[in-house]
């Protein structure tokens, strides 16, 4: 048997994949299950994108790009991100990398030492921690429940930096929450960044699109820390792209470069097909992500006012994402039959085994004591798991 290394078996498994597995498993034993672990748009890539990718492959745009990515689409999301976001980046500041999340790895493995500390608001996304661990940094949590609508304060902030913090990750749009910062509360934790110069910020902007608050601010529209501010965002979310493979990082020319040179050895450059098909997206019309954000959010005020009818859950008002974010402690210490709920991953698993409803225990998020619902998904189905889930709550007993 071969030895694995100890840096992946330091490495927890994605519980968001496991549940989405565990999901399949089932309905490949004829069980009914309605999947709401799953974070990914429902819909389906917008056809002026796929006839892009088409031409692409009649036009043969089948050979190695540059490993940043085409020259091209570097200048259209770099267009994009003047255009919508008022954030100047060159071309060159940009690169392109198979999905948001190898951008983020590459951002976290260019900038953090072994021992470097990392600080890491949550709930958090879960590849977060897991990448704080490959680059040997130490992960500092520093939770932000629901009676702060999942936000960060600036003394919150200000308590966790230390001489050894190297590196913070914010995420707005929230995963798994749906939180959205104003502009208002990034100023305020920018008023203390700007304090401490040794500090890199990872601004993951995923979601931004999927945003209900009627406007966005980019961590790196604010001069007093833009040179230091790396945006990660991609075409994933907006564009119900997510088999595509593209994200990309906006950087300080001297971080691009280091990405590029740590891409080059270990991917190179992500799909030239799907890089045309980016380029569509971001030169293209943007109705079908409108069209898409209204959907989300009639869904989202949807799930809200059913989870609300639920009692003992917990919630607030997600501004943006595709995610409930319910604290479901209230159920601690009941049972049903033999079977007693002492955590929220007992819960999941109870509502996938009785309820036959894929959630994501919040645990998975560095959260313990709620539960994540992706909304992604039909209003039918919306609907019929919200069903399934009060009536599988209504079975618990103290």
């Amino acid at each position: 048997m071969i030895k694995i290394s100890n840096r992946v078996e330091s490495l927890s498994p994605s519980q968001t994949l496991a549940m989405s597995q565990k999901s399949t498993e089932l309905r490949a034993q004829g069980v009914d299950v309605i999947n709401l672990s799953v974070g990914e748009p429902d819909f389906n890539t917008p056809d002026h994108i796929k006839d892009a990718a088409k031409r692409a492959i009649d036009e043969n745009f089948t050979f190695y790009t540059p490993v940043a990515g085409y020259m091209s689409l570097r200048k259209a999301i770099a267009d994009n991100l003047r255009q919508v976001n008022g954030v100047e980046y060159a071309p060159e500041q940009i690169v392109v990398s198979g999905g948001a999340k190898q951008a983020l790895c590459n951002a976290i493995l260019a900038v953090v030492n072994p021992g470097d500390e990392v600080i890491i608001p949550t709930p958090a996304w879960v590849s977060y921690v897991e990448m704080v661990k490959l680059a040997e940094g130490k992960n500092v949590l520093v939770p932000a429940g629901i009676e702060q609508d999942f936000k960060i304060t600036p003394r919150q902030l200000r308590e966790a930096i230390t001489p050894r913090t190297r590196l913070i990750i914010l995420c707005s749009p929230s995963n798994p929450t749906g939180s959205v910062y104003s502009r208002s509360e990034l100023q305020a934790l920018v008023d203390v960044l700007k304090e401490h110069p040794q500090v890199t910020i990872v601004a993951d902007e995923i979601y931004q699109h999927i945003n209900f608050t009627g406007s966005f601010t980019s961590l790196g529209a604010f001069p007093e820390i833009s040179d230091r501010v790396i945006v990660v965002n991609g075409v994933s979310k907006a564009y119900a792209m997510t088999g595509w493979r593209i994200g990309f990082i906006a950087a300080p020319l001297n971080l691009a470069k280091a990405a590029t040179k740590l891409q080059s050895q270990y991917t190179s450059n992500p799909s030239s097909i799907a890089q045309k098909a980016a380029e569509a997206a971001y030169t293209g019309s943007q109705e079908c992500v409108e069209t898409m954000r209204q959907a989300f959010e009639r869904r989202r005020d949807l799930v809200v006012g059913l989870a609300r009818e639920i009692p003992g859950l917990r919630v607030n008002v997600p501004q943006g994402a595709f995610y409930l974010f319910p604290e479901v402690s209230s159920y601690f210490g009941k049972h049903y039959g033999d079977r007693v709920i002492n955590n929220d991953t007992d819960l999941a698993m109870y509502l996938l085994e009785e309820g036959h409803v894929a959630t994501v225990a919040g645990e998975a998020f560095c959260l313990p004591g709620y539960i994540r619902l992706s909304y992604a998904t039909s209003d039918e189905n919306i609907r019929e798991a919200m069903r399934r889930i009060a009536c599988a709550l209504s079975k618990l007993e103290k």
